[in-house]
């Protein structure tokens, strides 16, 4: 019966609003007729409310939320020497505490050594079981193979789409903002030696909105005390951790994380006199 009311369409109905209007009035009596007054909301409430139909799948949102603790990113870039080579670093980004798991160099990246990095980031049984990654032919055959054989699910993102993989690109934009724009990279070496010592602050020192201003391995607060403020240069003086100095403690020697470098090759010697320089003008 409750179909049959509402479903009463008079001639001139679609381009008629009078017909329309008539048509209510016609419709709200009869329901009147048939089920009293006070069933006449019901069914007005019934006709106005619009149907809702449900997304078809969860948005990309939804499946981070769901599954940041088992999921990980992928991406390269490249940086220029100064000898006029390309280098492609390879970073591999956990997303649940932003934190770089492995990252390698290389001039010449194939899809065996990708799938190498792989096994290297995840020893053991610690595999997540996303990976999130573009689809660059670097990931070839061999690389789904292993990832195959690992028990991860591949994640692609849509073509030409860089943002759909946000915390790997957020990452690779800070290794170059706060790092690679002011450093001229001499070689291969030069590179990993200058990557490893800015993941070193990246985990200890540098803070995330995203992680309630923490860092990755957890940034212990100082507490309130008479010591002095003191900054320890990081990554070559071009980042600084700030410490409350203990009484009586004079300067900020073994407060260093990055340890002593022993010279080995002239570009060994350039960076140590460049860090000597920092820690000087740091220390003044």
């Amino acid at each position: 019966m409750r179909g049959l009311v509402l479903n009463q369409r008079p001639l001139g109905y679609e381009g008629n609003p009078i017909a329309r209007a008539t048509k209510t009035n016609q419709r709200d009596a009869t329901i009147v007729t048939i089920y009293g007054d006070e069933h006449l909301g019901s069914f007005a409430s019934y006709r106005l409310i619009p149907k809702r139909c449900s997304p078809p799948s969860q948005t990309w949102r939804t499946f981070l939320t769901n599954h940041v603790r088992d999921l990980v990113a992928i991406d390269f870039f490249t940086v220029p020497t100064a000898r006029l080579r390309v280098l492609f670093v390879l970073v591999v980004l956990a997303h649940h505490r932003r934190r770089v798991l492995h990252f390698n160099v290389t001039e010449h990246p194939t899809s065996a050594w990708t799938a190498q990095q792989v096994v290297d980031a995840f020893p053991d049984d610690s595999a997540p079981s996303y990976l999130l990654r573009d689809r660059d032919s670097v990931y070839g055959h061999a690389f789904r193979q292993r990832l195959k054989r690992m028990g991860i699910r591949e994640v692609l993102t849509a073509p030409s789409s860089p943002r759909q993989n946000p915390h790997a690109e957020r990452l690779i934009g800070s290794i170059r903002r706060e790092c690679l724009d002011h450093v001229v990279i001499l070689g291969e070496r030069h590179l990993r030696r200058t990557l490893t010592r800015y993941f070193a602050y990246y985990h200890r020192a540098r803070t995330h909105l995203s992680l309630d201003k923490d860092a990755p391995e957890g940034r212990p607060s100082e507490p309130p005390g008479p010591g002095m403020i003191i900054p320890i240069p990081e990554v070559g003086g071009l980042h600084h951790r700030y410490v409350r100095r203990a009484e009586g403690q004079v300067g900020w020697s073994g407060l260093l994380a990055e340890p002593c470098m022993v010279p080995q090759t002239p570009d060994d010697v350039l960076l140590l006199w460049i860090d000597r320089g920092a820690r000087r003008q740091a220390s003044s």
